[in-house]
Parts: structure tokens; C-alpha cells; sequence
């Protein structure tokens, strides 16, 4: 009995792993027998489910488990496990469970692991590619039913609340955040509301700028200018770094309004143009003059040149608001060696700044029983839409809380007030994040994106350090992305 049982669990994983790999092979065009079968938000339909019937008497105060994925480190943890006793206090019969799977990519992993045996949890982090990728088992609960309800809900302390948004709450949200959520189709399906939020910001030695008389750049064309002029000072450095080559080719597309994906499923992968071609082309002469370098060319994150006390160093470094801290000035006897600065990244057109949105966000999966759903709602709105929670949890991060009202927040002012270029640097990075908050934008999400994200950024990292036929090179390079993006999804 027992060598039976063993031979059918065998044959049971074998098929949870084809059903897997099936599930992560890309763009599925139709998959299953329903309305809408995982077209990838193209031909007005939407990405994967299409809506959800909100139970028509709200949440009953059933006793209910919601259980929570995230990759948040034990400083986030504490702060989340602070402010769960202040939810029980509203809904004591909904428990929270949480857990770390250790980083984005770990949350995604699990989930699309358990998609399979429908045994997902309720909430989790996600980017907008995890969850193109969880909507092709139409597992993902779309929000806008939830958003729009206008049932009421009595929580224990007798207070009569809407179940969905108000619209002063909506209002709140810094608009390019929320937009994320609806980044899936094109027909507005909401599959996610922001948790907290980052974006790219340039570093620069502020001392050294001042010393030499220097403007910090503004434009790429500036920032060839800057960056020439500080190799004539200091000829043994690279003057700047750019921690992702792939945030770099995505950001610039955006801003030179040049196609990089769309939902389109006939012509998804739109990069290789001669506006892209050029831009790279570009970037691969500074690399020759040695202005410039990355990540994955310096083998670490760029801010170990930024910080460097003797040997190579540079003076400029474009990298995540979320690892400001990284980009502390070294000290000697306890003084710090120079005062860092920070400014939005160089632009093609300053008028109409861009700057790449990161971070996660949340999203909610279908159960058997719809007092989760329902629960799971409540919790993930309570996470968003609570300011003393949302000014806590940025000031614990480092990154930008998700909703305006937090900057009114005595306790997160005097936080914001103390940031400076020497020791604060986590909160200067917020200020700066925040002030940004008109120039976000995402790319679309659909079965294959993470895969150009990939591709641009190897393609970048490839074509910086190209010699001889450049021009020929950096066709290929595009051309087989392209072609490894379509293979993909076939």
C-alpha cells in the first residue's frame, strides 16, 4: 500500500510540474474554457479575470484566516506586526498570518507554485510582471468592484464604514502609483493597489561639485558635459554609475517617447527602432571615454565607487531611492569625507520629466470562501489607506509612503525635516521620491514583459562594451532580443 501511495504522489508532482512550467512558458493566448482565457489585456479584454461579485452583505464577521505574502526582512516585519492588533481591534475574527518568502522573487516563485494546486494565498507583494504571469490562472481578484463598493460595513467599535473607497481616498493616492494597478489591459481592470514605492534618483558628490564649480546635469547632454569635464579633473575615475542597465534602456524609451513593449498581443516587443539604437549607440561611445559604467559591468552596485575612500571612484550614481542609505559618505574620525546630494535623473525633455516606478504593490487572490476574499480586501486596504501605518512603514524602509496624506503626519514631517546629505540620507531620498510624483510611469505587464526586461538589459550591458562595427553589433543585439522575447512566449 504504502509503494502505491508513493507511486501516485510521484506521478502527482510530475504533473504539478508540467502544470508549472505550462504556466510560466510566457503568453498563453487562450487558456481554459472561460470568457476571458489569459489574452494579455489585448482586444479590450481584460488580462485575466474579469470581475468579481463582491458578497452582497459585505463582511458577515465570519471567523476567517488571510494569509499574507510578502519579502519583508524582520525592521518591516516589526512595524506590520504593530499595526495588526490595531486591524483586530476593527475585525477581531480575522486573523492575519504573514510570512517572508525572502525577496520578490521568492513570493513570486511560491505563488506560482502553489497557482497550481490552488493553494495560493490571499495577499501578497507582487510587480506588475508576477502578476501577468498569476493571471493566466485567473486566480487574481479584480479590485474595481471591491474600489467601487458602496456596501456598508459595522467593524466591532460600532463605526459604519463603505467596504470599498471613498473618493477622497482614492483622491489620496499619488496618482501615478494607483495607475500601476490598471497596467494589465485596456479596458481599467485594477489588479492591484501600491504598498510603498521607489524610483531612480542621481547621487552626486555635492562637495566635489561645489569645490570644482559644477551644475548638477539635467539633461543627458549635461550630463556628457559634466561627466567630460570631471575626467579632465580626475582622470583615473569613472564619473558616474548606473546601478540597472535595464531600468536604463526601459527610462530611456519613456522619455524620448520611443515604443518599448505594448499590449498588443501581434507586436508586444517594440524596441528595436533606430531612436533605441541611437540612444545605446550613444552610451556605448561614453563608455569608451570611460564616463560611464554599470552593475553588472563593475561586478557590484556602483555605489562602492560612489563611497570609495582611495583607488577608482566616481562622482555621480543613478540608482534606487530605496538603497539610499548605500550612498552614505564615508567617514575619517568620524566626520564624513563629503556631502552627498541628490537630484531627479538627467532627462531628454526636463519639461516633462520621467523617472521609472518600482516597488511593491498588492494583490489579491480568489478562495473558496468569499469572507477571505472579503477579509483580505479589508486588510489590504487597511495597509494602504492608513496613515499612521503608511508613514511608519516608510520611515522603517525607506521608501515613499503610497498616499498624499502622510506628509501631513506630525511624527513623518519631523522624520522628512531632519533628512540631509550626510546621515539622512533615507529620508532625503523620500522627499525626493515623493517630489517626483508627476513623472512616474510603468511599463505595460503581460505574459513575456519580464522577459524584454530581461532582454533590454542584458542588450545594454552587451552593447557598452562593444569595440570595432559598433553599428553592426548593436543591430544584432537588438534583433536577436527581440527574437529571444518572441521565442518566449511561442
Amino acid at each position: 500500500m504504502k509503494k502505491i501511495l508513493s507511486i501516485l504522489l510521484a506521478v502527482a508532482m510530475l504533473l504539478s510540474m508540467f502544470a508549472l512550467v505550462a504556466c510560466d512558458k510566457g503568453n498563453q493566448g487562450n487558456q481554459g474554457n472561460e470568457g476571458n482565457e489569459g489574452n494579455n489585456g489585448t482586444d479590450g479584454k481584460p488580462a485575466g479575470m474579469a470581475s468579481y461579485d463582491v458578497p452582497a452583505v459585505g463582511y458577515d464577521g465570519s471567523a476567517v484566516t488571510v494569509v499574507f505574502y510578502h519579502s519583508m526582512g524582520a525592521k518591516l516585519q516589526a512595524v506590520l506586526n504593530t499595526y495588526i492588533p490595531e486591524f483586530n481591534k476593527l475585525y477581531p475574527n480575522i486573523t492575519i498570518e504573514h510570512s517572508s518568502m525572502g525577496d520578490y522573487d521568492g513570493v513570486r516563485d511560491q505563488i506560482k507554485t502553489q497557482l497550481t494546486a490552488g493553494a495560493q494565498p490571499n495577499i501578497a507583494y507582487c510587480y506588475p510582471d508576477h502578476v501577468a504571469l498569476y493571471n493566466v490562472t485567473k486566480k487574481v481578484i479584480p479590485l474595481n468592484n471591491f474600489i467601487d463598493s458602496t456596501i456598508e460595513v459595522t467593524d466591532a467599535e460600532g463605526n459604519k464604514t463603505v467596504l470599498g473607497l471613498t473618493e477622497e481616498q482614492k483622491a489620496d493616492f499619488i496618482e501615478g502609483y494607483y495607475k500601476e494597478g490598471a497596467a494589465f489591459d485596456t479596458v481599467g481592470t485594477m489588479y492591484t493597489l501600491p504598498m510603498s514605492k521607489s524610483t531612480e534618483a542621481l547621487y552626486y558628490n555635492k562637495t566635489f561639485f561645489e569645490k570644482n564649480g559644477l551644475s548638477v546635469p539635467t539633461t543627458w547632454d549635461e550630463m556628457e558635459a559634466v561627466c567630460a569635464r570631471i575626467k579632465e579633473i580626475d582622470p583615473a575615475c569613472v564619473p558616474l554609475g548606473y546601478d540597472s542597465e535595464a531600468n536604463w534602456f526601459i527610462t530611456m524609451c519613456e522619455q524620448y517617447g520611443s515604443p518599448y513593449t505594448s499590449l498588443d498581443k501581434n507586436d508586444h516587443f517594440q524596441f528595436n527602432n533606430e531612436t533605441n539604437r541611437g540612444f545605446v549607440k550613444k552610451f556605448n561611445e561614453w563608455f569608451r571615454k570611460g564616463y560611464v559604467t554599470t552593475e553588472e559591468i563593475y561586478g557590484s552596485y556602483t555605489s562602492g565607487l560612489f563611497t570609495a575612500t582611495e583607488g577608482q571612484r566616481c562622482y555621480m550614481v543613478i540608482g534606487s531611492t530605496g538603497g539610499a542609505s548605500y550612498q552614505t559618505p564615508p567617514t575619517v574620525d568620524g566626520q564624513p569625507l563629503f556631502e552627498t546630494g541628490m537630484a531627479t535623473p538627467p532627462q531628454v525633455n526636463p519639461a516633462a520629466p520621467k523617472v521609472i516606478s518600482q516597488g511593491p504593490s498588492l494583490c489579491l487572490f480568489d478562495s473558496d470562501n468569499p469572507q477571505e476574499v472579503v477579509a483580505s480586501w479589508l486588510f489590504m486596504k487597511f495597509l494602504t489607506t492608513n496613515v499612521s501605518f503608511q508613514a511608519e512603514f516608510s520611515m522603517a524602509s525607506g521608501y515613499a509612503p503610497v498616499i498624499k496624506s502622510v506628509q501631513e503626519n506630525p511624527t513623518y514631517q519631523a522624520w522628512l525635516d531632519k533628512a540631509s546629505g550626510y546621515n539622512n540620507l533615507t529620508a532625503l531620498s523620500v522627499k525626493l521620491a515623493l517630489s517626483q510624483s508627476d513623472a512616474y510611469f510603468v511599463s505595460p505587464a503581460f505574459n513575456g514583459s519580464s522577459k524584454a526586461r530581461d532582454e533590454v538589459g542584458i542588450l545594454m550591458q552587451t552593447a557598452l562594451v562593444k569595440t570595432g562595427d559598433v553599428d553592426s553589433a548593436i543591430e544584432k543585439l537588438f534583433k536577436d532580443a527581440v527574437g529571444k522575447c518572441n521565442f518566449s512566449i511561442k
